[in-house]
């Protein structure tokens, strides 16, 4: 803790040099200056210029109970005194790593009983990858390897786990996706619906996961993954018909399920996990954010019985991480969730995101900037639009209008996050209604300002 700290500008260019920022164009980012957080207090930011942000998006739609949690602290310096590491290597265990996982077990539905750690999403997807493949050949089915994921669906930036995602940015640097990864088309009804109704939309969606399978054979299959609801591809909701018709198809061709829970897991759906959510049964769920509502780092996957039990009929799973089950990140993390069992913030969640709900549908619903107001539970997103009513995408290169729209966000003291030309929002699951309100006075503000601007600028040209 640093509470005298140097002025902005200096901090700002210690910053550009030496730090290098995840997708970040550093030369860009050295010219503007980064913005600097010094505090944080339930669902707001200080920065070091003492103002106060509201912190739309949950950190990285990870800080689900709120900033100035002291007792996580207090029950991570306890831990750091009695045993700060010890790793689950060797045939050895440790009691936060026992506890915690019995606990997610309970929490999680269906047969999900076994417990995986990682440090992160990225990492406990990486080992989905080697997972699902070891668990296929343990059955005598080694060509049963390949894993279908879906274009713009995010699952982490590794090398495994950016394969998994289908981010074009993303496999346009370093040479992804690896081999055995296959991506479909994403559900994504408003921008790619064309004249189908969203019912139709999602089984067409669905069933290229079908097609693919017929076409490359089911004994060469071994998953599917998919977010429940896209995150950082743009709080993407897929029809209600997705889901349910993705469940048949890996059922009926014997494919295993991946619900990947890293945003939707822990509440932010309205339910403890978003496969409950929209009625997903999966074999594994991969989660983290949450876990820990972002107080240390720490991930895993969720494994089935099934599942569980043919990776231990293959003998040794050569497999691990150094901070697997790291017990400082346990200790958290069983905090964490005593904290939202204790203060309910499940259910608070589920009422929170119905005045969400409302407030961005008779905010935004008429604004002339935006053409689709989506929520689910406390994800909310904001379609922009140059024409009302049509669906038309901008003339101008994607994102040049969520770009500034998002600027207009953080001069308006909200931390808001485009993705492409959508506006979305992820906020604490602590967040109340007034901060709801003042939320979407903040969002109002900047979106007339994005349309003063994109006005003046000649941008509100639709695509031909």
């Amino acid at each position: 803790m640093i509470p005298n700290h140097l002025p902005t500008e200096e901090l700002q260019a210690l910053d550009a040099a030496h730090h290098m920022h995840p997708f970040t164009d550093g030369n860009a980012l050295a010219a503007k200056g980064a913005r600097v957080i010094t505090g944080a207090r339930g669902i707001w930011l200080t920065d070091s210029d003492g103002r106060q942000l509201v912190d739309g998006m949950s950190g990285l739609w990870c800080v689900n109970i709120g900033y100035g949690r002291d007792s996580l602290a207090d029950v991570a310096a306890a831990q750091m005194k009695q045993l700060p590491y010890y790793n689950t290597f060797f045939q050895t265990t440790h009691p936060p790593v026992i506890a915690l996982a019995e606990r997610v077990a309970q929490l999680a539905p269906d047969d999900l009983n076994h417990v995986f750690f990682a440090g992160s999403g990225s990492e406990a997807n990486d080992t989905n990858i080697r997972m699902v493949r070891h668990f296929w050949a343990a059955q005598g089915k080694p060509e049963k390897s390949i894993i279908v994921a879906r274009k713009n669906g995010y699952h982490g930036s590794s090398v495994g786990s950016g394969s998994l995602g289908g981010m074009v940015a993303m496999h346009a640097q370093g040479g992804l996706p690896i081999p055995g990864i296959a991506h479909i088309n994403q559900p994504h009804w408003y921008s790619e619906g064309g004249d189908m109704t969203p019912e139709e939309f999602g089984l067409a969606r669905a069933r290229e996961l079908e097609a693919y399978i017929q076409e490359v054979g089911a004994d060469r299959v071994a998953a599917f993954i998919g977010e429940p609801i896209q995150g950082a591809g743009g709080v993407i909701i897929p029809p209600e018909s997705y889901w349910p018709e993705i469940q048949r198809i890996c059922q009926q061709y014997d494919v295993l399920l991946i619900a990947d829970e890293v945003i939707c897991g822990f509440g932010r759906t309205g339910h403890w996990f978003g496969s409950q959510s929209l009625g997903i049964k999966p074999d594994i769920m991969t989660i983290a954010k949450g876990l820990s509502s972002g107080y240390a780092p720490i991930g895993g996957s969720i494994v089935s019985d099934r599942v569980a039990e043919g990776i231990n009929a293959g003998g040794d799973f050569n497999h691990g991480y150094t901070y697997s089950g790291h017990p400082m990140a346990c200790a958290v993390a069983l905090e964490n969730l005593r904290i939202m069992e204790d203060e309910n913030l499940v259910d608070r969640a589920a009422e929170a995101g119905k005045h969400l709900a409302k407030t961005w549908q008779d905010r935004f619903a008429d604004h002339p900037l935006v053409g689709a107001v989506e929520s689910h539970g406390l994800l909310a997103a904001l379609q922009l639009t140059p024409k009302k009513g049509s669906r038309s995408p901008f003339a101008a290169d994607k994102g040049t209008v969520g770009t500034i729209c998002r600027d207009a966000c953080f001069a308006n003291d909200l931390v808001m996050r485009h993705v492409g030309d959508r506006m979305i929002v992820a906020p604490p699951l602590i967040i109340t209604e007034d901060e709801i309100t003042e939320m979407a006075n903040r969002a109002e503000k900047a979106l007339n300002t994005a349309l003063d601007t994109c006005t003046r600028e000649g941008l509100l040209v639709a695509a031909s």
